[in-house]
């Protein structure tokens, strides 16, 4: 293949397009970057009144499913460290439990929260410039030229979260106030206020969780460039005959016949 040959998603494949020109374009650049694997092991779950209640009464439990909910990210510059930034953020689960009232009972749907904070210090370079952009709406004059500064933006992506386990403990002691605050989106989700944390059952879940965190700075960046991206592919509109779409849908042959360990 040509080094200068160039695939376009939008037009066909010619191995004989050139390059044309240099064009400076503002995008985010990727600056610093980490990815972590972290098995968070035993993170108490924050039940509703009604929750906790069938929790106090429950012979046993199990995690059915869990899922992030929220990501809040905090940045901030890392004193004597130019460039670098602290990145925190505060992992909001929403935890899915199967609860057993007697150990042959058909399990009861019990939803909660747990909360995981963690740092990662990257390097975003340095800026001290203000933005202006005339992008804003004209009604609102106030603030119609607002400048942004040129800061880096953190970017967070965590895939599924693995659930791991769940036990059910006994509270010894009322363990002190947590040490974050629950967003209001996230409180309306469960559609009422979380229980004290002096009952007498508790939920310890643990899971296991893959991110990657990076921090990004618009900047101008010189790039070759091909020719403009014009699609080729002309639009297809649905047929009103659902007996011909569904003739357009392949077998699902591996549905019936799952894969095996080495395929």
């Amino acid at each position: 293949m040509s080094d200068n040959s160039v695939y376009c998603g939008c037009g066909e494949f010619n191995p004989n397009d050139k390059f044309k020109e240099a064009v400076c374009i503002n995008a985010p650049r990727i600056y610093d970057s980490c990815s972590d694997k972290d098995c968070l092991e035993d993170l108490p779950v924050l039940l509703t009144k009604a929750g906790q209640c069938m929790i106090d009464k429950a012979a046993n439990i199990r995690l059915s499913d869990i899922d992030v909910c929220n990501i809040s990210i905090g940045l901030q510059p890392v004193p004597f460290h130019k460039g670098f930034y602290a990145v925190d953020m505060t992992f909001y689960f929403d935890v899915c439990l199967d609860v057993f009232m007697s150990p042959n009972a058909i399990p009861m749907p019990v939803k909660g929260l747990a909360v995981f904070s963690k740092r990662a210090v990257l390097f975003g370079s340095d800026g001290s410039v203000k933005i202006f952009t005339s992008d804003s709406s004209p009604e609102i004059t106030d603030n119609a030229n607002m400048p942004a500064f040129n800061s880096p933006k953190a970017v967070v992506q965590v895939a599924e979260p693995i659930p791991l386990s769940a036990r059910l403990v006994d509270r010894k002691s009322p363990p002190p106030m947590p040490p974050f605050r629950i967003p209001e989106s996230i409180m309306r989700r469960y559609g009422e206020e979380f229980a004290p944390n002096d009952a007498e059952k508790q939920v310890l879940v643990s899971v296991g969780i893959f991110t990657i965190v990076q921090l990004e700075r618009n900047v101008q960046m010189l790039i070759p460039a091909y020719d403009f991206c014009i699609p080729h592919k002309e639009c297809v509109s649905s047929s009103e005959d659902p007996c011909e779409l569904f003739s357009s849908i392949d077998f699902p042959t591996s549905e019936f016949f799952p894969s095996n360990i080495n395929s």
